[in-house]
């Protein structure tokens, strides 16, 4: 297997290569050269088994010869095995036709954990193989930090530095990357938004110099290994509800588009899915698109639900790519229009991206009503995150069509403050995270200035870091 860049100018590389690079040296994300597909019967024989062996079978056909299955198994077994539930992503039945996809059962409690506990195990035998280490740059609207951090806290041969927006996610959130003592990490708060911490990170891996000195490499969902890891819960699902037999459907709440991503190349490999619906909150920018055929910026608004207060999905550009029939050019063009205006228009790709995809937001009140709403009626608390979802399904979906899944993508003891508003009490942190909030917090706080955030980032990555480009 080899990928390829969606801007079409670097050059193409291996599954290991790609894990170790994220983003492409031509500023696009990586895709496979072509799509693997799952056989029905493959399919219908995950039922019943361990998440770490549907993980390494649908994984398998994107790593190649990167990594034996044998070893990938072995890597998905150690991943898995500190999840707090046997099951892993557990389903819940929420109502008629209706369940909740928990995803927060990993150590810092969101999604996206289910992709970076696997990813810290696949880098540092990359890494070993070739005598090197790799500093990890990455920003975070909350959730990527934390699990990046727990995943690489151990690690040998990877330093990291989260960049999040100060003072724009929870408290929760935010010491969950400030409170571990590991040398290796750290998170920085920047001066200004999720989207400013994401141009600055974008901006460090383009200045080729500075990304070759300090071997920059990336976890959040620019790396093409993040993405695939979480196409198995998307198989799980679907299949303890009957798939290939029967067809599902998925809300996502998504603002990097990177987890609805991740069902649509389920959707590609041949799950059965029925609807994919995107979820949004007051910052609706995908719904907006989606509507009207123009990806336009706005100002980023503060919500209960802040790792999808987003302006900038980088991960539409995969899907971009792929609906404008792998039209580097166009890609080119349509970023390079978004850089210098703040819009662009979709084009040809408008009328394939409103057939494969449902839309919608979901108001403060919408979340909060939905919040009270599925409590009342299922005993089950879900956070704003997942309330978007839900809103976002019943607002495309009737009951009598395919089984509905709202993904889980947080516990709701991350967002206290916002939870206390609407249900009148503060959910409890797990027993495991009981000193959280009481533990010393280290982080700086810095300008948003890519130069003062490079020396920083300088300052953290050790000698050793500087072994070579990857």
């Amino acid at each position: 297997m080899t990928y390829i860049s969606t801007r079409g100018e670097a050059a193409s590389l291996t599954f290991e290569d790609v894990l170790l690079a994220g983003l492409a040296r031509d500023g696009g994300l990586y895709v496979p050269e072509t799509w693997p597909t799952l056989a029905p019967a493959t399919i219908a024989s995950f039922a019943g088994r361990p998440f770490a062996e549907v993980a390494a079978e649908v994984m398998a056909p994107f790593v190649g010869d990167s990594i034996d299955r044998a070893t990938l198994l072995a890597m998905a077994r150690e991943a898995y095995g500190r999840f707090g539930h046997p099951a892993v992503t557990p389903l819940t039945q929420i109502d008629r036709n209706r369940w909740v996809l928990e995803l927060v059962h990993g150590p810092p409690l969101a999604f996206k954990d289910v992709a970076r506990q696997l990813l810290a195990r696949l880098m540092d035998p990359a890494l070993a193989r070739r005598g090197r280490r790799a500093t990890i740059v990455g920003a975070t609207s909350g959730d990527t930090g934390g699990a990046a951090i727990e995943a690489f806290r151990s690690s040998q041969r990877v330093d990291v530095v989260i960049l999040f927006p100060d003072g724009r996610v929870s408290d929760v959130q935010r010491r969950m990357m400030t409170t571990p003592t590991e040398a290796n990490v750290h998170a920085v708060a920047i001066k200004g938004t999720f989207d400013d911490c994401q141009a600055l990170v974008k901006a460090m891996f383009n200045d080729h110099a500075f990304r070759d000195a300090l071997s920059l490499s990336g976890v959040n969902s620019i790396n093409w290994a993040r993405i695939v890891a979480q196409v198995t819960y998307y198989f799980v699902a679907a299949v303890a509800l009957g798939a290939p037999h029967r067809r599902v459907s998925f809300a996502v709440p998504t603002g990097n588009f990177g987890d609805i991503l991740a069902g649509w190349v389920a959707k590609r490999m041949g799950l059965p899915i029925e609807t994919l619906v995107i979820a949004s909150n007051e910052n609706d920018i995908l719904p907006r698109a989606h509507a009207t055929g123009v990806y336009e910026m706005r100002g980023v608004v503060e919500t209960s639900s802040p790792s999808m207060d987003i302006q900038i999905s980088s991960n539409f550009e995969r899907y971009l790519f792929e609906a404008s029939g792998r039209d580097a050019g166009f890609i080119r063009g349509a970023m390079g229009t978004l850089a210098q205006g703040g819009r662009f228009e979709l084009g040809k790709c408008a009328e394939l991206f409103r057939q494969e995809f449902a839309a919608a937001s979901a108001s403060e009140a919408d979340v909060a009503d939905a919040i009270r709403r599925t409590k009342d009626v299922s005993g089950y608390l879900m956070d704003p995150h997942t309330a978007c979802g839900l809103v976002a399904l019943e607002r495309s979906l009737s009951q009598a069509e395919a089984p509905g899944i709202v993904l889980a993508t947080a516990h709701p003891a991350k967002f206290p403050d916002a939870m206390e508003r609407i249900m009148g009490q503060r959910p409890e942190l797990p027993p495991r995270l009981a000193s959280l909030l009481t533990d010393p917090e280290r982080f700086p706080v810095i300008e948003n200035d890519l130069g003062a955030v490079k020396r920083f980032v300088e300052s953290a990555a050790p000698p050793a870091a500087s072994a070579g480009a990857l």
